[in-house]
């Protein structure tokens, strides 16, 4: 699954409604905002699925075959996962946005200590 976004992104956030928190499995979504941008699918269109929340503006787009977050338009706005891209991101998040539903183990994330990768699990009490 391959695309091309030609423009500008206006907005990028960090999302933490409930809905998004539900969509990433996550503390929060990481989505760029365009109003005039273009998505243009350079292979794997016939893959794509999206939903859209009832009687709200939430609606994301996926990959049927592995899952993967992939751009939507909703209402005049192209949005696309940050984390759906495979070239360097120049922006840094413009803010986070619903922190008043955010997650309640969501405080002090920073202060939780950083690994390069999985570590390996605490040795077996005997």
């Amino acid at each position: 699954m391959t695309f091309k976004i030609s423009g500008a992104f206006e907005r990028f956030y960090l999302c933490h409604c409930s809905h998004c928190r539900k969509d990433s499995g996550s503390a929060h979504a990481a989505n760029l905002f365009s109003s005039s941008a273009t998505l243009t699918w350079l292979s794997g269109q016939d893959c794509v699925r999206g939903f859209r929340l009832p009687k709200t503006r939430h609606a994301r787009s996926f990959c049927s075959v592995c899952g993967s977050a992939l751009p939507c338009a909703v209402t005049g706005m192209l949005v696309v996962p940050a984390g759906s891209l495979d070239t360097p991101l120049a922006m840094v998040p413009d803010g986070n946005i619903f922190m008043a539903s955010r997650a309640g183990w969501e405080h002090d994330l920073a202060a939780a200590p950083a690994f390069a990768a999985l570590p390996s699990p605490p040795a077996a009490t005997r």
